[in-house]
């Protein structure tokens, strides 16, 4: 192939061309030998569980700013540069996701994490007064879902807020004995609690009914997503393994549970007459005396199947039941776990939390969620250090040059977002924790997309505010109660490779009850 002599740019990739393949491997960094079907993927073989993701992370780290790996006759881009980031997530064309997002379908079909055009824009508009995130099915699904995280409905969700997180202090008491213990499946049943109640409108008391089939099918199709990415197997052979008839159990059941929760919520809406939302006025859909549910708004939006159907129902609910568990979840225990190390900064925090709070066991207001300005920097800077989603990925629209390189249209992207966190050349001793990164006068030099666990652009988290309040409230509360003191180091911890960001033995700690906050 001949290039025109007038482009100075080396071109990058060029999807199965040979010539320019040649051209590849001549210009660019971490492209290494490519096999037929499973094209680099073969250097991650072998690899252990708890090795897989510090080995990737190195991997990236040694070819950053820009490198290309292979996924059989699939070439994949990786890129770790803040420049880079602005030019992908910044344009409203590439909000089509990449290949991984395709494993997902099965079991989260084309809801708001994997749609894209105007079925996105239609799902996220209906939910943002509420909060949650191929072509026009995303565009409709997002203005649809856009409406549910308004500020009004979300301060009324404070209340869950408050009545979940006592719940989970009274059955941390129990724990509060100084002995270590395993505070995730504490944290995600809370959490499972907050967005049921919150974005179905349905309580299930997780946290009183131990052992939920839910969280733990969760996990395993977690696993045996991200495991099929590492090592791709056509679908009609995955289907006749043992991997591929686990996957089918775990997905029924993960699709019964939230049929279930569909089902209850279709009934209690029937018994009281609700069946079809009325909307008089601005205050009537965000008014106190009543709060809808992100279902509440799907479910008048399915009747009669006029914009989203009973399946597409299924998948936006799936998408909100993971979403708004799971990555609240890692954030929360990865919050604890940073705290418990560095107990100099816990005590910073209490002192603003206790200030605030005085006598009273949890926050019960946004404005003092607000208030919490220290705890927002501990919490951003935990994110940094542990982003809840360490990579994304988007399908080019367009062809796109970065830097020097010219990526053409369908090539996939893959964001590395840990790695871009701990640049030296963005962050200094990038490894450290220290909140203090996130004051005002910190930040204002730091370019915009150096910073990015929600995403950033068009597909950024719908939910992040609601997150943060979540949050917010369940720490400061922790905090409030007990002295925490963490049992693993930051250098010592191993992350599981699944496609949250977990601890891979769960978050271990002991909890010491205060003199005072009780």
């Amino acid at each position: 192939m001949s290039l025109d002599t007038k482009v100075k740019s080396r071109i990058l990739i060029c999807l199965f061309d040979a010539t320019a393949d040649k051209t590849l491997k001549k210009a660019t960094t971490g492209t290494d030998i490519r096999l037929p079907i499973v094209g680099t993927k073969y250097k991650l073989f072998g690899i252990k569980r708890e090795d897989f993701f510090s080995v990737a992370i190195q991997y990236v780290l040694d070819n950053a700013p820009i490198f290309c790996t292979w996924h059989g006759s699939t070439p994949e881009i990786g890129i770790v540069k803040p420049e880079y980031f602005e030019i992908v997530t910044n344009n409203a064309v590439h909000i089509k996701k990449g290949r991984l997002y395709k494993l997902l379908l099965p079991w989260l079909g084309e809801g708001l994490l994997t749609s894209t055009g105007n079925k996105w824009h239609l799902h996220r508009r209906l939910i943002t007064p509420a909060i949650f995130c191929i072509g026009n099915k995303w565009h409709l699904h997002r203005r649809l879902i856009t409406p549910a995280f308004h500020f009004k409905i979300l301060e009324s969700f404070m209340d869950v807020f408050v009545e979940k997180t006592q719940t989970l202090l009274t059955g941390l008491d129990g724990m509060s004995t100084g002995e270590p213990f395993n505070i995730y499946p504490y944290i995600t049943e809370c959490a499972l609690d907050v967005i049921c109640e919150t974005a179905m409108g349905v309580p299930i008391n997780a946290m009183k009914n131990k052992e939920n089939p839910y969280v733990k099918s969760v996990y395993i199709i977690s696993e045996l997503i991200l495991g099929r990415f590492i090592k791709p197997i056509p679908e009609f052979i995955y289907k006749h393994t043992s991997q591929g008839r686990l996957f089918q159990r775990t997905l029924e059941s993960l699709h019964q549970f939230s049929d279930k929760v569909i089902a209850e919520r279709k009934e209690a809406l029937r018994k009281s007459c609700k069946c079809v939302l009325e909307r008089k006025s601005e205050d009537d859909i965000f008014g106190r005396k009543k709060r809808l549910s992100f279902l509440d708004m799907l479910l008048e939006a399915s009747e009669d199947g006029k914009i989203i159907s009973d399946r597409e129902l299924r998948e936006e609910v799936n998408t909100f039941m993971f979403a708004g568990h799971d990555t609240t979840t890692a954030n929360i225990c990865w919050n604890l776990f940073l705290l418990g190390n560095y107990p100099e900064i816990q005590e910073l925090v209490f002192e603003e939390v206790h200030s605030i709070l005085n006598d009273k066991l949890t926050p019960t207001s946004i404005s003092e969620l607000s208030e919490m300005k220290y705890l927002e920097c501990v919490i951003k800077e935990t994110l940094r250090l542990y982003p809840s989603m360490p990579v994304i990925m988007r399908q080019l629209e367009q062809e796109i040059t970065l830097g020097e390189y010219k990526i053409p249209a369908t090539a996939n992207i893959t964001l590395h977002i840990y790695a871009l966190h701990r640049s030296p050349e963005i962050y200094p001793n990038p490894n450290k924790f220290d909140p203090e990164r996130f004051f005002p006068e910190n930040t204002q030099n730091r370019h915009p997309y150096a910073y990015v666990p929600f995403s950033a652009g068009a597909r950024n988290c719908i939910g992040q505010k609601f997150a943060l309040y979540e949050e917010k409230t369940i720490l400061s509360s922790l905090i409030n109660r007990y002295k925490i003191v963490a049992i693993e180091t930051p250098e010592k911890i191993r992350m599981a490779a699944d496609l949250v960001l977990r601890p891979i033995n769960g978050t271990v700690l002991k909890l010491e009850r205060r003199v005072f906050g009780n």
